[in-house]
């Protein structure tokens, strides 16, 4: 009996010892104890790595595959999922058909390049460059205009002055700088209708630097009213103004400035250099300036702008050439194989220069002034609507249009569309004043371009959406240039080339 008492309290412990066993390998470990599990000291296999290499078609490590989860992986093969072309799938990687559009579009243009050289050989010749821009070496009529614009800035600083200390009412200094503003855009104008010696190319150059210093001190003069207005209304409360942050707000040595201590040549200039239409106060700055970010920026300048000049000379002036026919003595079909012939080497320049302009050119401007904000343009690529790309493809025009055009008429009480509406207007004028001025002839073809975006925006918002949304928008983009291009070099032609050939 004493035996059997003793057999069966063996047998107790080692029923407890099991069970015990069984119990912690059941129970979740930490971190720390992860080693000391006993399922990993019998080598028993992780079911996370198990499952993980069954999915990669690995073998587990330290052990063969179950007979049991063997057959019920082959009893089982499908599962509910969308395909990778389908939106619904919420696959976004399409390097590989990225990557076969640019071969394609590289393969297809190569033998139209090919042909060109064939057909009138070697056309690139820098010299022909410079003389787009003079007529005359011991002339440069462009660049003197560029030179007296620091006129109408001086006189901008001048107004602003007087106007903080006093000497100038609001309503004087509203009257200085509408003629300043007013004569900035017609002095420039009159001097490229006037002087024969101002090549187009030279005129189309100094009259978007005015255009550009017009946006700036329309920008510079409403920031400084701003300014007085909240000075004005901060000094009836008697607290501080909020035109300068307080002293928890500056950064790590920054230095900020307060109206009116921003009026300065200094403070001016940087406004005028940096790459943005919108004055402040204090812009943001970066910490210093990347010589390697700024290096690359300066490459790709030179290198585009010598592509930009290459494709000009061998395929863009050639097709233009041929074109000089008159629309009216052809057919429609000719004419829409003209318009074709010019769109591809038209859109792949204009987005060689988007590229060139907004990407290269401003960012090296931002690196060398040490300017934070770098959002020159967002996705418009990805544009579903004709709103959204207009929105987005030039983001500096885009804020000053927002903020000094279109919310005053919001504020004055005009409705959305009709500010919307008043927005693509002055766009359109502006068009129009950049292309037929120094052109010399009035077509209005840039400025109906313009005004056609609004029933194009309609529409478009109205009836196309998603993927055929961003069609749309990118078809209007590939034709509609090349044909208001088309438009100008045919009445170019009538105006200077059709009676020399009668």
């Amino acid at each position: 009996m004493g035996d059997l008492n003793s057999a069966e309290t063996i047998t107790r412990k080692r029923r407890s010892t099991l069970s015990s066993a069984k119990g912690s390998s059941l129970q979740p470990l930490s971190d720390s104890h992860a080693a000391a599990s006993p399922r990993q000291s019998l080598g028993d296999p992780n079911p996370e790595d198990e499952s993980r290499d069954r999915r990669e078609g690995n073998k587990p490590k330290g052990d063969k595959w179950r007979p049991k989860n063997d057959i019920s992986a082959r009893l089982s093969c499908h599962k509910t999922q969308q395909s990778l072309l389908s939106s619904a799938s919420g696959y976004s990687n399409y390097r590989g058909v990225l990557n076969w559009c640019v071969v394609m579009l590289v393969l297809s243009n190569a033998r139209l390049f090919l042909e060109n050289l064939l057909k009138y050989g070697v056309l690139v010749d820098p010299v022909q460059v410079v003389s787009l821009f003079l007529k005359d070496p011991y002339s440069w009529p462009a660049a003197c205009l560029v030179i007296v614009s620091n006129v109408f800035i001086v006189v901008a600083l001048y107004t602003e002055r007087q106007l903080s200390k006093g000497s100038f009412s609001e309503r004087v200094g509203f009257l200085v700088h509408f003629v300043n503003l007013a004569v900035m855009l017609t002095f420039p104008a009159a001097v490229v209708l006037v002087l024969p010696s101002v090549t187009p190319v030279g005129g189309a150059f100094a009259l978007g630097i005015y255009t550009i210093l017009f946006l700036k001190l329309y920008s510079y003069k409403d920031v400084n009213l701003w300014c007085r207005e909240l000075s004005t209304v901060k000094a009836r409360k008697l607290v501080r103004s909020l035109s300068c942050p307080t002293p928890h707000h500056f950064h790590r040595g920054e230095h900020k400035v307060c109206y009116p201590g921003n009026l300065t040549i200094r403070d001016m200039y940087y406004f005028v250099f940096a790459p943005t239409l919108c004055y402040e106060l204090n812009f943001p700055r970066s910490p210093e300036i990347r010589m390697s970010f700024l290096l690359r920026r300066l490459f790709e300048m030179f290198f585009f702008i010598q592509v930009l000049v290459g494709l000009t000379q061998q395929w863009m002036i050639p097709i233009i050439q041929s074109s000089m026919k008159p629309l009216e003595d052809m057919d429609l079909s000719r004419m829409t194989e003209r318009l074709l012939r010019l769109a591809v080497p038209n859109h792949l320049l204009w987005l060689m220069f988007f590229y060139w302009f907004f990407h290269s050119s401003m960012n090296f401007t931002a690196e060398l002034l040490r300017f934070g904000d770098r959002q020159f343009y967002k996705d418009w690529w990805n544009s579903e609507s004709v709103t959204y790309f207009w929105q987005n493809w030039n983001i500096p025009v885009h804020k000053w249009c927002l903020r000094h055009f279109y919310k005053p008429l919001l504020r004055k009480g005009f409705s959305k569309i009709a500010s919307q509406s008043a927005v693509f207007f002055l766009s359109a004028f502006f068009h129009e004043y950049l292309v037929s001025v120094p052109l010399r002839m009035f077509r209005l073809w840039a400025f109906t371009g313009m005004m056609a975006q609004l029933p194009l925006a309609w529409f478009v918002g109205r009836f196309l959406r998603g993927n055929y949304g961003n069609a749309a928008v990118w078809i209007s983009i590939i034709i509609g240039q090349p044909f208001a291009v088309l438009m100008y070099v045919h009445d170019y032609y009538v105006m200077h080339y059709k009676q020399e050939d009668v």
